[in-house]
């Protein structure tokens, strides 16, 4: 919550997509604390940063501040794919959407195609042993199971789907 009320309020100041990116990475890592806090600190505004707030960044500059975003988390987290994390669903988010601009999709069709591999991600999760995180002393008892990390991530690409296609 505290993350959107950041955005919103950068927003409506009239602040870049940069910047509302950047000032939800810091409400979301001030306020979610953990390492979970931390990931989605450094992946906002990493991203943030990588939109700028010259102008509106068009889906190319999305999908490269997508990659560095993940490229944020991987660097402070260590996680990769297959590791039970955030990651697992981040990851395919990432190709996904850099895919589908690739090939000239508009990007609410390419946030959209994203999303939906980040869910079936973060959904496929449920089959893997914790290598990293808070769920790696669970071991074998997180079998069938997804990470919340991963769930939450796609749930977020979800929301801002709906927010793109409005």
């Amino acid at each position: 919550a505290a993350a959107a009320v950041a955005a919103r309020d950068a927003a409506a100041q009239g602040a870049g997509a940069g910047t509302v990116l950047s000032l939800a990475g810091d409400a979301w890592a001030d306020r979610a604390g953990g390492t979970s806090g931390a990931l989605w600190g450094v992946a906002l505004r990493a991203w943030g940063q990588a939109l700028g707030d010259t102008d509106v960044p068009d889906a190319a500059r999305v999908a490269a501040g997508a990659q560095a975003g993940i490229d944020a988390v991987t660097r402070l987290g260590g996680a990769r794919p297959g590791d039970k994390t955030l990651v697992d669903a981040f990851a395919p988010f990432v190709d996904t959407l850099q895919g589908q601009v690739a090939q000239g999709a508009a990007l609410v069709t390419a946030w959209e195609a994203a999303a939906s591999a980040a869910t079936a991600a973060a959904e496929a999760t449920a089959d893997l042993t914790p290598r990293l995180g808070r769920a790696r002393p669970l071991a074998e008892r997180s079998i069938g199971h997804p990470d919340a990390g991963a769930i939450s991530l796609a749930l977020c690409a979800r929301v801002v789907a709906g927010a793109l296609a409005r």
